[in-house]
């Protein structure tokens, strides 16, 4: 439990932990469809990566950072990381024993992952074509004699460490080779994977009528690394795989107090950004070639070294080739069409006339793209002014604005550059919007843009607003559940309007009388709503607070709640990643419930739902209750008044609470319980499934 918080909760990063655990829990379900259950071990994989190189780098950063005010800070962060590993290793026992499982099950699928010792001579001599063909360019050996220190290079990919030597076979071949054969010391080199130019996995010519055989890139190198060493005279090669994390940025946002932040924040320029804090090794590299590798990553105490297996970076798996077995996937759900996109009727009218909705991926993320692309061309429309944090590759998004400025429209985007791990495609974006005629803001010092809003001017008939939960991101849209709501209503329009003037002259006072703003007045809106409802419990009214978010970490919320809970509000929430509120502590948090949904699609809408007295008052936005996202980000929460959107927003959530086949107990202790009904009811329900069937039906 974290000491420096004043009520019962836990420490964010313990959370977290919980979180991934259970994504590594779908992957180890026997019922989950096969290949389904690669890429969860592929996502967990990717997220442990992630969190070390930003969340295990700040708490690496703080224990280094010797200063006697901030002796507390690093005597948790200490803690913190020393729990942090002990999860660590529980949890990669249990990975490392899902990869064999599901590897296995592959191989009675018919499915074959071939190592360098297990191919065919059709195989061997097909392995030898390829690299020639399309690999050996980019194979580039460096002698491991030659590197000072591993931290200039990428911690994106995976290495292996080689070791050559020149072995005697036999009593009568040393007699031979005696003679004009010196004896020699082994050499060691490195070999970088070149994963994203030639992928991590190859197919193979198949050695049965129905079977599928393929091979790692690691093991492509490990038999071809004769050819890549010929003429060096070594007889034998050995290559073992390793992965380092880097630091990758520090985020002091929610670890440090307030009075404190400038003082650390001045070390940032000093500190030892880029070296490595995570070490993944595979568990067969002999000691001599692995202390090469570790006095070349400049390690020190508090950094993670851990044994692996053979292969590492496991988030490939995502990107496994399914072979063509449709059968070990999901079965594909095809988006819906809202009816509005099946008739010639101008999108920009129908919203003019109604407030309208999708909820991606179960509707076309295409009806947003249809809006952009109406707007481009018609003469109605004066202006387009949008958010961007995240962009697909060929941004069908970024092509309709530029379409539109170049039809002679007003296009102004604000585009957030320090969008994590995606910084180099936003600068790259934001050059060819550019020289198509568009203003780009690069938001404000210091703060994140964070909200998800259009803003369409229309010559006649209302101005447009669009407001999401997720980004205006295609690919995100076929993977995130997101709520986008679309309205002409004029106070909401206006206060939209109002957010990109703030942003664009952040120095202006700016009051909104329907959206909730941060860094202005969000969290102060919140918390006031929240009182309402243990007021009206008090009176006798009707009170509950129904909320859908992504992550609960702020202190002044979670006090709130508690007190909500201590008044009798019930209080549920679906809640997929971060949560240090704790359920179950008799008197403080006894009405409070918390499920966890992990499933085919990775929950992500914003929904807060509060009785109000029988008022029901709804919202739907881009914050989660996060002190960042509260305090240090432009984020957007609208009211919802359409009775059929709420309606649906209710149904979205009492779906989500009554899912008891994907969803988790969240309650601090980690132990993910699966999800049971307080009715009594045992009938399996699965929210996901059941909300594509109920959207399918209205299609």
């Amino acid at each position: 439990m974290n000491k420096k918080k004043t009520i019962p909760s836990i420490d964010r990063d313990l959370s977290w932990m919980y979180f991934n655990r259970r994504i590594l829990s779908e992957a180890m379900k026997p019922n989950v469809p096969l290949l389904e259950r690669l890429s969860f071990l592929g996502i967990y994989s990717n997220n442990l990566d992630e969190f070390f190189r930003v969340r295990m780098a700040t708490l690496s950063r703080i224990v280094e950072y010797e200063d006697r005010s901030l002796r507390l800070e690093r005597e948790h962060a200490k803690l913190l990381i020393k729990q942090i590993h002990q999860l660590n290793s529980k949890y990669s026992i249990e990975y490392e024993s899902a990869i064999k499982e599901v590897t296995s099950r592959l191989r009675e699928e018919n499915i074959y992952l071939l190592n360098e010792n297990e191919l065919d001579v059709e195989q061997q001599i097909f392995v030898r074509n390829f690299f020639r063909r399309q690999l050996s360019g980019f194979v580039s050996p460096i002698w491991l004699s030659a590197v000072k220190q591993l931290t200039e290079a990428t911690d994106e990919n995976i290495y292996l460490a080689i070791k050559m030597q020149v072995k005697k076979n036999s009593e009568e071949d040393e007699k031979k080779k005696t003679a004009h054969i010196r004896v020699r010391r082994p050499e060691y080199a490195l070999i970088e994977l070149p994963v994203s130019t030639c992928g991590r996995f190859v197919r193979l010519p198949d050695r049965s009528k129905g079977g599928s055989s393929l091979m790692y890139l690691d093991d492509i190198i490990r038999f071809c690394l004769p050819m890549i060493f010929s003429g060096m005279d070594y007889n034998h090669f050995d290559a073992y795989a390793f992965k380092f994390t880097k630091d990758a940025e520090m985020e002091i946002d929610n670890d440090l107090r307030n009075g404190r932040l400038q003082k650390i924040s001045k070390a940032v320029k000093s500190r030892k950004r880029g070296d490595a804090l995570r070490v993944i090794y595979d568990t067969k590299m002999p000691r001599d070639l692995l202390s090469r590798i570790m006095k070349r990553l400049n390690l020190d105490k508090s950094d993670t070294v851990q044994k692996g297996g053979r292969y590492h970076n496991h988030k490939d798996l995502m990107s496994f080739p399914d072979c063509g077995r449709k059968d070990l996937k999901y079965p594909a759900w095809v988006p819906i069409l809202k009816p509005e996109l099946k008739r010639d009727e101008s999108l920009l009218k129908l919203i003019q006339k109604q407030d309208r909705y999708i909820h991606v991926p179960y509707h076309s993320f295409d009806y947003y793209i249809r809006v952009l692309q109406e707007a481009a061309v018609s003469k109605e429309v004066r202006s387009i002014k949008t958010t961007l944090y995240r962009l697909a590759k060929e941004s069908k998004v970024v092509k309709a604005l530029i379409c539109a400025a170049l039809n002679g429209k007003k296009v102004t985007v604000v585009i957030e550059l320090l969008a994590r791990f995606d910084e180099a495609s936003n600068i790259n974006w934001s050059k060819k919007m550019q020289d198509a005629g568009i203003q780009v803001l690069f938001g404000l010092e210091g703060v994140k843009v964070h909200s998800k809003i259009t803003h369409i001017s229309m010559k006649r008939g209302g101005d447009i607003a669009c407001i999401s939960t997720g980004n205006f991101h295609e690919g995100n849209a076929s993977m995130y559940t997101d709520y986008l709501l679309m309205t002409a209503k004029l106070s909401i329009v206006r206060d939209v309007n109002s957010v990109f003037d703030f942003i664009e002259k952040p120095y202006l006072s700016q009051r909104f009388k329907e959206l909730l703003v941060s860094p202005n007045e969000m969290k102060k809106r919140f918390l006031s709503l929240i009182s309402d409802e243990i007021r009206n419990k008090k009176a006798g009214l009707p009170a509950y607070i129904h909320v859908k978010v992504n992550h609960v970490t702020d202190d002044a919320i979670i006090e709130k709640l508690y007190e909500a809970s201590k008044a009798g509000v019930p209080v549920e929430l679906l809640v997929r990643g971060n949560c240090t509120l704790l359920t179950g502590i008799s008197g403080l948090s006894d009405t409070i419930r918390i499920n966890g949904i992990i499933d085919r699609y990775l929950e992500h809408a914003r929904i807060f739902i509060f009785a109000a007295g029988g008022e029901n008052k709804t919202f739907i936005g881009s914050a989660d209750w996060m002190r960042r996202n509260l305090d240090n980000r432009v984020e957007v929460i609208t009211p919802v008044y359409d009775p059929l959107i709420k309606e649906n927003l209710q149904k979205v959530f009492d779906f989500g609470f009554r899912d008891t086949c994907q969803g988790c107990v969240v309650d601090g202790t980690g132990e993910n319980r699966p999800w049971t009904r307080e009715d009594g009811n045992t009938l399996p329900f699965r929210s996901q499934e059941e909300l594509y069937n109920d959207y399918k039906l209205k299609e």
